[in-house]
């Protein structure tokens, strides 16, 4: 079944969101428009992305967890609370240093 975007108003706690899964990355994105998205994301220990380049900025602030960022070669490490800016163009991975949930908000425009 596939998941929609949060159309209405309604106060909801982010990390419950998504659940963690064992050994997975689980994501669900809850806005959708032609100038940006705003995707939560759920990642067991261990698991990550891959280095990639987004063609857009991104902010990540992480809900629940550890993890690490890595932005062009350098590591940033960041716990719940925290956030960070994944600038457009740069190279960039996450890797879970213990289970952690985000939230990606990828700007368009």
């Amino acid at each position: 079944m596939e998941e929609k975007s949060i159309q209405e108003p309604e106060v909801q706690n982010l990390a419950g969101l998504v659940d963690y899964q064992q050994g997975s990355v689980v994501s669900r994105e809850i806005i959708r428009k032609k100038t940006g998205t705003v995707t939560v994301f759920a990642f067991d220990q261990g698991q990550g992305l891959s280095e990639h380049i987004a063609p857009f900025d991104a902010l990540v602030q992480v809900l629940d967890g550890r993890t690490e960022i890595t932005i062009s070669g350098k590591p940033y490490k960041l716990e719940a609370g925290e956030m960070i800016i994944l600038p457009s163009g740069q190279v960039h991975a996450v890797r879970a240093l213990s289970r952690f949930k985000m939230m990606l908000v990828m700007i368009k425009s």
